[in-house]
């Protein structure tokens, strides 16, 4: 039976009976991080995970009050925003409805 790209029966071109072969067997685990106990893999999670903090550029302290206060500016503006829009909305479906 074929279909428009080709032979459905007919295993893929191009690959040689060494590859048909690979692909078929089962998949190697990790190397040695398949081998480690629980507790040992999460050391080695504790681990990695401390590597990449010391990756980190931390803000200094003032930065980090710029940022704060940029952020807390920005959240009372957008607060502003929307209760205008929902005061609006609120009139105008007042005045329709009510």
């Amino acid at each position: 039976m074929t279909d428009a790209l080709g032979s459905i029966d007919m295993p893929e071109r191009g690959r040689s009976e060494d590859e048909a072969a690979e692909s078929q067997k089962k998949p190697r685990r990790g190397g040695k991080r398949g081998k480690k106990g629980p507790f040992a893999r999460l050391a080695l999670f504790y681990r990695q995970i401390v590597a990449e903090l010391r990756k980190v550029v931390w803000p200094t302290r003032s930065q980090l009050s710029t940022y704060t206060s940029v952020v807390i500016v920005f959240v009372v503006i957008i607060i502003g925003l929307v209760t205008v829009i929902d005061l609006g909305i609120n009139r105008v479906v007042g005045y329709v409805f009510g």
